[in-house]
């Protein structure tokens, strides 16, 4: 009895060594792929992190050109101000002129005209002397 009770432990022994031995193996093969997913994943994030690393590079880049550009166009936009701010002035004191030329033609024009009237009485009058001095020796 205790040849085959302790057969039948040496038996059941080796089974569940043999058990333990199965599942120490699938364990280290579990543990083997969860280190190759690890690495795998490890792998992926230092690829995200450097994606992202150029991605952020790629955008400060790009913020600086957009604000080197509306510097660009803020300036050009102030000096545009600034020559039509001087046109407007000048378009003022050129106005201005032509109003005072304006009024001096006007002026001139009368004078011409208040002249030409003189004269043309002053003629008339000296015809009409002519003519009475024609009659009158």
């Amino acid at each position: 009895l205790i040849s085959s009770a302790t057969s039948s432990l040496r038996m059941e022994t080796e089974i569940l060594e043999k058990k333990l031995q199965d599942a120490q193996v699938k364990l280290a093969e579990k543990d083997e792929d969860k280190e190759k997913e690890i690495q795998s994943l490890r792998r992926l994030i230092t690829e995200l992190e450097f994606q992202l690393m150029m991605e952020k590079s790629n955008n400060e880049s790009f913020l600086d050109n957009m604000r080197k550009e509306i510097k660009h166009k803020s300036d050009e936009l102030e000096k545009l101000t600034q020559e039509r701010t001087q046109l407007i002035h000048n378009l003022s004191r050129v106005q201005e002129e032509n109003t005072l030329l304006q009024e001096t033609v006007r002026r001139e024009c009368e004078e011409r005209y208040e002249l030409t009237a003189a004269l043309t009485q002053a003629r008339e009058q000296v015809l009409e002397l002519k003519k009475l001095s024609g009659n009158f020796p």
